[in-house]
């Protein structure tokens, strides 16, 4: 569930109290105004009727609350039309709430906010539900797909053209995690040569099992023969050898606040890493395995952060990019003069990843919360395109030789292929939750998928995507 501001929910929720109240009288004989709550207690979301699935026009979908008070009286509002018809929905002796709905066939894709009144005790407060663009699968005779099971809880890859392998981070669950690994694997089979799993993690804050530095992030530093990883729960970063996987630093918990990218520059010495949530790039030497200052990124909106979700390189240009996940920017950083262009770039939310095309200036950009593909001029920050790819893209990379994107989207299980123009020229069947795409050193896209569970024949598999032969 989403929060928004006080003064909207005042707004928003005076305007659907007062067309509740003309439609159906006064809730009491004497006055409206009941006993209130200070906050609304408990949450309430909304989703798609099976768990994890998109919401599409035409589909199911459930409102659920949570540590609500029992006996509380809800009513559910989209606009002025009141959702539960029938009548006030009774929270359970649990504090639960739930409310099946059909989105209609003509429903407009975006987020909906779905105002939730709560009386006895009153208080209110907004949910959103997402509707999704539903993309059909095409193109798939033009591509070919090769894939491979590996373990569970597929994170990322990376090639080393210097080793001739590729390195695949797989972390499962919530902290505190006991099950990752850092793979290496041939990338002309796809099979498993080696794998490492981490070493314990201390303690937590309030004493509990800190479970494995569980790894996240990659990308290989071939100089040094290294691959860099992160460690997204205990907010830092380690170094493994690409020899033997054998560990060669460990960062402390807290150097880097919730890292997920790493991006090694070689022409600098430099690895580079995103932070989420917070408006920085933390910056490390890789020869020496110090941490330096950070790249600090200032929003151009008023009273916003910028949340440093990603991090990509482009070496031969020297430039930097991250996408906010707060706020709908880009940041541009050009490494050689440090100097941070920080780019608003319209219709994005939760942005997510992006990647470059030097040769004709463009950035991608993909959105979570806003399933589409945003295609930015980077001289300019004008927005050239923008290409509904599905439910919640999650990661984009970008062939320079076939001139080609392809988007990971994760809650449509697709592979979306986009030329410069913004027109989909493929909708691949991704597996289970595509979760990151890759253009490597050897000119082939990689896509790392994650599973459904245990016994998801789909999921946690590494695929290799080309052009299909003429």
């Amino acid at each position: 569930m989403t929060m928004i501001s006080r003064h909207s929910i005042r707004a928003l929720c005076g305007a659907s109290i007062l067309a509740l109240t003309l439609a159906a009288g006064p809730v009491l004989a004497d006055s409206i105004f009941t006993p209130t709550s200070d906050v609304f207690e408990g949450s309430v979301n909304a989703g798609a009727a099976e768990r994890g699935a998109p919401v599409y026009p035409g589909s199911e979908a459930v409102l659920s609350g949570e540590g609500l008070t029992p006996g509380q009286q809800i009513t559910l509002m989209r606009g002025t039309t009141v959702l539960n018809a029938d009548g006030p929905l009774t929270v359970d002796d649990e504090g639960k709430v739930s409310f099946a709905l059909t989105v209609d066939d003509e429903a407009a894709t975006g987020v909906h906010p779905i105002v939730v009144i709560a009386e006895n005790p009153a208080a209110a407060t907004v949910a959103e539900l997402k509707v999704s663009p539903q993309v059909p699968l095409s193109g798939e005779a033009d591509f070919a797909i090769e894939s491979q099971p590996v373990t569970r809880g597929l994170y990322q890859v990376a090639h080393s053209p210097e080793s001739g392998a590729l390195f695949v981070t797989a972390a499962v669950g919530r902290p505190p995690v006991t099950e990752s690994a850092l793979v290496k694997i041939d990338p002309d089979t796809l099979e498993t040569v080696a794998s490492v799993t981490p070493e314990a993690a201390p303690a937590r804050p309030d004493g509990s099992d800190g479970g494995l530095f569980a790894v996240y992030g990659v990308d290989v530093d071939d100089e040094n023969g290294n691959v860099w990883v992160t460690n997204t729960r205990q907010n830092t970063a380690s170094v493994y050898s690409q020899d033997d996987l054998s560990l060669v630093r460990q960062f402390e918990p807290g150097a880097v606040p919730h890292p997920r990218d790493v991006v090694i520059d070689q022409a600098r010495g430099r690895a580079y890493m995103s932070t989420s949530f917070e408006p920085q790039l933390e910056v490390f030497d890789i020869n020496t395995l110090e941490q330096l200052d950070p790249i600090e990124i200032t929003s151009t909106i008023r009273r916003s952060q910028f949340g440093a979700r990603s991090a990509d390189l482009d070496i031969e240009s020297g430039k930097l990019f991250s996408v906010s996940i707060s706020t709908p920017e880009v940041a541009v950083i050009d490494l050689e003069s440090g100097d941070v262009r920080v780019l608003q770039v319209g219709r994005l939310l939760a942005g997510s990843d992006s990647a470059y095309d030097r040769e004709e200036g463009l950035i991608f950009v993909v959105g979570q919360g806003s399933d589409n593909l945003l295609i930015v001029d980077e001289e300019s920050g004008e927005v050239l395109h923008d290409v509904p790819v599905g439910a919640n893209p999650l990661s984009v990379t970008f062939d320079p030789v076939g001139r080609l994107a392809y988007v990971a989207v994760r809650g449509a299980d697709r592979l979306t292929v986009v030329d410069t123009d913004g027109q989909i020229v493929a909708n691949l069947d991704g597996g289970s939750y595509p979760n990151q795409i890759r253009i490597l050193g050897d000119g082939a896209v990689y896509a790392i998928n994650k599973s459904r569970g245990e016994d998801d024949a789909r999921g946690d598999r590494i695929s290799r995507i080309r052009p299909a032969a003429e």
